[in-house]
């Protein structure tokens, strides 16, 4: 694992693409010293933010607002530069999260974003799971906020190894009426309908610390997955808007102004879970992990990548992870371990004393997280069916298939994936090329009409080319 001990002002001052090459230096004293905690199990809090761009947290390079809770989660634990989701879309990665597996193995990961397999055939039942394999571990399991993996209430978290289940099970909702749908509540406490008053954010980050004070003699994983800062673009303040929303992907509202107030509320309320740690003496031996569901939507800052939500471009798949464990992950630290989202089932299993099983396709971190050990070479795999893109991450190198193109770009150099090294090594792209369509192989062919959304239909700078229509899969 390369880190670097930073001071605070040097942390908050460096954006995304300063950290691609670290010097290492010795680990801290404190986390050497770890191994007088170990024989406990360790609280394990995993925290999801909603379409969240690589630089919307300010120690990632926010522009116009700070979000100085989460900077201080990164000050006190490691920052990883390149972390990527498994999808550039919510229910595929959340379907890798939940099982630690590529997210094609299941149908609950074929639709982009999840709007339409039958009931029942998501995701089966029985299928092992993070909260599965930890509550076996002897942890007590709970989930908060955004599932959009299967139906609820008839397939929740409740039934995938969580003991209690709070929120929401469709892929939005509206922040003061808590429902897919305009003025429509859709809020669920275990299987039962409830109406709550408020702020999603404020209510969801309420549930948090209720599990977290709930006590009990068990270690607790809580996965608390917001919706923020999802669409629709509704600040605090902004219920007046949410009385006369029409569309819930509010097309035509939103600003930069709303989006930082949006990413402020959840940076705040991340605070009241992690002070509600602090005054529940569990802050010391509690792993508290943060990241994004896949890259940022239409106001998310992605600087220095390119791309978006939707797009295998690296602006629409790597995102920021934070991971803080005191004593045992040095403080202050960055990593350019290269590491996706299903890492985390197997790296929390470890840290549990559990075990994964053999066929998790996400690697155990844990050594790289507290034994400063040296980054493991990655080969990740991606597709998504608008536009007809796929992609390969092979050590430095990333080929890309976008709209009917592909590329080869070095991506630790050229993390804009502007200089193109397909001419300059094709054998290295027709080697990554192959990889793909091998993995391609192993995955569950897309569905005839299965659902894709494609970034021209949203963006004015994604658009298909002139006179023809928008680019059909002819790969899938």
């Amino acid at each position: 694992m390369t880190i670097n001990k930073l001071d605070r002002r040097q942390f908050l001052a460096t954006t995304g693409l300063a950290g691609l090459t670290l010097a290492v230096n010795a680990m801290p004293n404190d986390a050497k010293a770890a191994s007088a905690n170990t024989s406990k199990q360790p609280n394990i809090i995993f925290i999801l933010a909603d379409d969240m761009g690589y630089s919307d947290l300010s120690c990632y390079g926010a522009q116009g607002y700070k979000t100085p809770v989460l900077d201080g989660l990164a000050s006190e634990g490691m920052r990883f530069d390149q972390a990527y989701a498994n999808a550039p879309i919510c229910s595929p990665t959340r379907t890798a999260l939940v099982t630690g597996r590529y997210q094609g193995h299941y149908k609950a990961g074929l639709n982009e974003p999840n709007v339409n397999i039958k009931p029942g055939e998501e995701l089966p039942k029985g299928t092992a799971t993070v909260a599965s394999l930890l509550r076996d571990s002897g942890y007590r399991t709970a989930f908060v906020g955004k599932w959009h993996v299967c139906k609820i209430p008839e397939f929740s978290p409740l039934h995938y190894g969580c003991d209690s289940f709070f929120g929401i099970g469709g892929g939005a909702a509206d922040y003061f009426f808590h429902g897919g749908r305009p003025q429509k509540n859709e809020m669920y406490d275990g299987d039962k309908l409830v109406e709550e008053k408020g702020y999603l954010t404020d209510i969801l980050a309420d549930q948090a610390i209720k599990q977290i004070k709930a006590g009990g003699d068990k270690p607790l994983f809580l996965s608390l997955h917001f919706n923020a800062p999802h669409w629709p673009w509704e600040g605090p303040e902004d219920s007046g808007h949410a009385e006369e929303l029409k569309v819930l992907n509010d097309p035509t509202g939103g600003s930069l102004e709303t989006y930082a107030k949006m990413m402020v509320s959840m940076d705040q309320n991340i605070g009241r879970v992690l002070k509600a740690l602090d005054e529940q003496g569990m802050s010391e031996n509690t792993i508290v992990v943060f990241t994004s569901d896949n890259g940022g939507e239409r106001y998310s800052n992605t600087w220095p990548l390119v791309g978006y939500k939707g797009e295998l471009l690296e602006g629409g798949i790597r995102v920021p992870l934070i991971a803080r464990w005191p004593g045992h992950i040095p403080a202050g630290s960055r990593s350019d371990q290269v590491m996706i989202s299903m890492d985390t089932v197997p790296t929390f299993v470890a840290a549990a004393g559990g075990k994964a099983p053999a066929d998790l396709e996400g690697i155990n971190l844990l050594p790289q997280l507290t034994e400063n050990k040296p980054p493991v070479p990655r080969t990740l795999y991606w597709r998504m069916r608008a536009g007809d893109q796929a992609a390969v991450r092979d050590g430095d190198w990333k080929y890309l298939r976008l709209g009917g193109k592909e590329h080869l770009f070095d991506v630790r150099k050229d993390p804009r994936e502007r200089a193109e090294q397909k001419t300059v090594n094709p054998e290295k792209f027709a080697e990554l090329k192959a990889k793909w369509e091998k993995w391609k192989a192993g995955q569950l062919p897309y569905p005839a009409k299965s659902y894709s959304e494609s970034t021209a239909s949203i963006y004015a700078d994604r658009y298909p080319e002139a006179g023809k229509p928008e680019w059909a899969p002819t790969n899938p």
